[in-house]
């Protein structure tokens, strides 16, 4: 089936607001332009997002990926996006079967920006198979450096998280959001739309600056990334998740430092990774 026919809607990232300092000086900072966009389905709604809008199709389209609500790209149409009224019509090209009963059940989760999940967070968890891929000890540091090295909302503006899309040392994709989710799901959205390039998730690498929920090792092992690095660290039912599928969990990555949570055989060690 073709790709989706997706409209390319622009936002600001940032705005510029007053400020007080501690010095009782007033300023103009920036802060993050939050945002929120109603998803409607076939002209039902579905969820609203709160997002900051950087690729709001591919989030949409990463949101019905990852909640497991559609299957494969093709069955989706057209992803209209209009900040005007702030709401994503997308249409499919022949329904979403039970879509009701789908989302009935709603999962509370740590998501911050998003907040639950549809249906049972753990179902199909035992059917992911992850490719073999490792990742040498200094091509971790170089993964670490190229997110120092980023220009980003957060550097300007804070209050925002980053996510991005590795293979080996080179950065495919960077995506920043209000939640951690949202950015997840940015990125589903734009490997679904990849075709060959990007299909399969298996010699990829995925960061994040936030931490390693069970719902973040789910999406990730969901894109079939195998590999996982964060800023920030890991919960104990996302350490079990992870550990469950075999995939690399790594937490606290900042310099030269981390700690390996889960499948360490994945991680091959330098002797001296600076040389």
């Amino acid at each position: 089936m073709p790709l989706p026919r997706l409209t390319s809607a622009q936002a600001p990232l940032a705005e510029e607001v007053d400020a007080i300092n501690e010095h009782g000086e007033l300023l103009q900072v920036a802060i993050p332009a939050e945002r929120a966009l109603t998803v409607y389905v076939d002209k039902r709604e579905l969820v609203t997002l709160m997002t900051l809008g950087a690729h709001p199709e591919w989030l949409v389209l990463g949101y019905l990926r990852n909640q497991r609500l559609v299957a494969d790209v093709g069955e989706v149409e057209s992803v209209t996006v209009d900040w005007e009224v702030g709401a994503a019509a997308v249409k499919t090209r022949r329904g979403i079967a039970n879509l009701a009963e789908r989302t009935a059940k709603r999962v509370v989760t740590t998501g911050c920006g998003q907040g639950s999940v549809f249906g049972d967070l753990m179902a199909d968890v035992d059917s992911i198979r992850l490719g073999e891929a490792t990742l040498r000890q200094q091509a971790l540091y170089g993964v670490v450096n190229v997110i120092r090295l980023q220009e980003t909302t957060y550097k300007s503006a804070g209050s925002v998280h980053g996510c991005a899309l590795f293979q080996g040392e080179e950065m495919l994709l960077f995506v920043e959001d209000v939640g951690r989710h949202n950015a997840i799901d940015t990125i589903a959205g734009w490997m679904w739309l990849q075709e060959a390039a990007v299909q399969q998730g298996r010699d990829k690498l995925f960061y994040t600056t936030g931490r390693l929920t069970s719902e973040m090792v789910i999406k990730s092992a969901q894109m079939g990334v195998p590999i996982v690095v964060s800023r920030s660290g890991i919960t104990q039912m996302g350490r079990q998740i992870a550990k469950q599928l075999g995939l690399c969990a790594i937490g606290r990555a900042i310099n030269q430092r981390f700690l390996c949570y889960s499948a360490p055989e994945r991680l091959v060690f330098t002797a001296n990774p600076d040389g």
